[in-house]
């Protein structure tokens, strides 16, 4: 815990488990940047993100600033969020959202060599389970034209809410219901590029992702 990462409102929703931060970041797929540009200003950038142990990893063009810029040591946070449904109270004040969010502090580093390629196929995996081994590695040119961010995973807070709202004595006795409505996320059919060949099948991955129950995620 550190000056930034108390929590200060609804500490009780707070959280220092570490097994917890690391579900959340198995669920989530994209993750904000936070960090301050050349001329000082803020900008948050969205992207993909992927847990790597110890670590969060990011990748990106070789031309984008944001990257570079992170990949030369600029101070940066990370948040990342899953929403997994709605309170719904019985007024529009009380009601809330179930969620899991968490902020992560620190300097990326850039990756290089068989460390980079090797993190390439982890967002991959991340992203895709199984399908690193259905297609071919990156090749050079590939690896030359991308940027593979790690930020450490050592000063970071969490905060999540899954309970029930609270309403007052006089809402309880009114007419109006109250409760949860999950969230719940899946793949739909999948639908074959404009170009692709005659008799090729969807690939294995494809299909264990559209077939995986979206419940499991929770």
């Amino acid at each position: 815990m550190t000056e930034r990462t108390q929590i200060t409102r609804l500490r009780e929703y707070g959280s220092t488990d570490r097994a917890a931060l690391d579900r959340l970041l198995a669920d989530v797929r994209v993750g904000h940047f936070g960090l301050a540009d050349d001329a000082g200003r803020p900008v948050v950038i969205p992207t993909a993100v992927a847990p790597d142990g110890d670590r969060v990893l990011a990748h990106g063009s070789t031309g984008s600033r944001w990257m570079r810029q992170l990949a030369a040591g600029a101070e940066t946070c990370l948040a990342v969020t899953a929403l997994d449904g709605l309170a719904v109270a019985r007024t529009a004040f009380e009601s809330s959202l179930h969620y899991r969010s968490a902020v992560l502090f620190g300097r990326c580093t850039a990756l290089a060599g068989e460390d980079k390629a090797a993190a390439l196929d982890v967002i991959t995996e991340a992203l895709l389970p199984g399908r690193t081994a259905e297609i071919r590695p990156a090749n050079r040119r590939e690896l030359q034209a991308t940027l593979v961010l790690a930020l450490p995973i050592t000063e970071w807070s969490l905060k999540a809410f899954d309970g029930w709202t609270e309403d007052g004595d006089d809402d309880l006795a009114g007419p109006a219901w109250a409760g949860v409505v999950p969230m719940v996320t899946g793949y739909g059919s999948p639908r074959p590029a404009p170009d692709l060949r005659t008799g090729i099948e969807v690939p294995p991955s494809v299909t264990r992702l559209v077939r995986r129950d979206p419940g499991q995620a929770r």
